[in-house]
């Protein structure tokens, strides 16, 4: 055992709260893994980079680009993978996609908005130029919506649920686009090597042990994490509408394999980035992925 345990940084999101949930339970070893809880991942990036924290809970386009700021770090896990909870709402007169020309689009400028902006744009056969994109945070949505300053809005909940209740509807989300918008626990490449390998696997079960007791007792987990996320037990079950959480199986399919999805999924969003000027270049990919910390136990034939 180190002399000192693994930290990893962890903000508050719906698709991290297991690790907590195993925490609560007694599940996860605090002699190995300390969770440092902060306000968001821009925190996580800052702790990596300063060197105060062995790893984080980011999503992906926030690996890449921890990477491309020289922290070295590898993807050991996925959280969680979109699947519906990031949306285009648009407004009732826009009834497909290709209604979309010359109309104003909502997104958040960060890598998920570019990447679903990207996807929407692809499947109305349209190009940036043909339409009028107005850079807003997430917070600021709703209040442009109702202001009539944009007629879609690129989000996720609980901002979709507000548009969708002042008269949105949905035109597009993250089930069109599979295994593309996900949530990953990346390491620094030096904790990685003995003696830290063993606390990062204790983390890793600890993780899929709470999957498990969420799947089988969700009104136990949802009760403990309803504090946490300031919802109430419902309204965390509803939450992860949108989600999936994959166990060690899925892991494992995800992050094996001669073409793992995961690096398919790294490199086209590694272009994407370097296309809306979030990367100056193409990430290289050594090292991204760490598959030999999952369970073996539990690895798919």
């Amino acid at each position: 055992m180190a002399d000192k345990p693994v930290s990893i940084a962890v903000s508050v999101w719906i698709g991290y709260e297991p690790i907590l949930l195993a925490r609560s339970k007694g599940w996860l070893d605090e002699r190995q893994v300390h969770l440092v809880e902060v306000a968001s991942a821009t925190d996580c990036l800052k702790l990596l980079a300063e060197g105060k924290v062995d790893g984080a809970a980011l999503t992906l386009d926030e690996a890449l680009i921890g990477r491309a700021r020289g922290i070295p770090l590898s993807i050991v896990m996925i959280f969680d993978v979109s699947t519906g909870a990031d949306m285009l709402i648009a407004r009732l007169g826009i009834k497909q996609l290709n209604d979309l020309k010359g109309r104003r689009i909502g997104y958040e400028p960060g890598a998920v908005g570019a990447l679903m902006l990207d996807q929407v744009l692809r499947a109305a056969g349209l190009k940036k130029e043909d339409v009028k994109l107005v850079a807003l945070a997430i917070d600021k949505q709703h209040d442009a919506w109702t202001h009539d300053k944009v007629d879609a809005a690129i989000n996720y909940e609980p901002v979709a649920s507000q548009l969708l209740a002042s008269g949105g509807h949905k035109l597009f989300d993250s089930r069109q686009i599979p295994n593309t918008i996900l949530d990953v626990l990346a390491i620094r490449g030096e904790i990685l090597d003995h003696p830290h390998a063993s606390a990062i696997r204790q983390l890793i079960s600890a993780h899929f042990r709470a999957i498990g007791h969420l799947n089988r007792n969700p009104q136990d987990a949802a009760y403990r994490m309803a504090t946490h996320l300031g919802l109430s037990p419902a309204n965390v079950l509803s939450a992860f509408k949108g989600l999936v959480l994959p166990d060690a199986v899925n892991n494992y399919r995800l992050m094996t394999g001669p073409s793992p999805e995961l690096l398919r999924t790294a490199r086209k969003l590694s272009e994407i980035m370097v296309k809306n000027e979030l990367l100056k270049q193409d990430d290289t990919m050594i090292s991204l992925i760490r598959a030999d910390f999952l369970p073996t136990d539990f690895q798919a034939n």
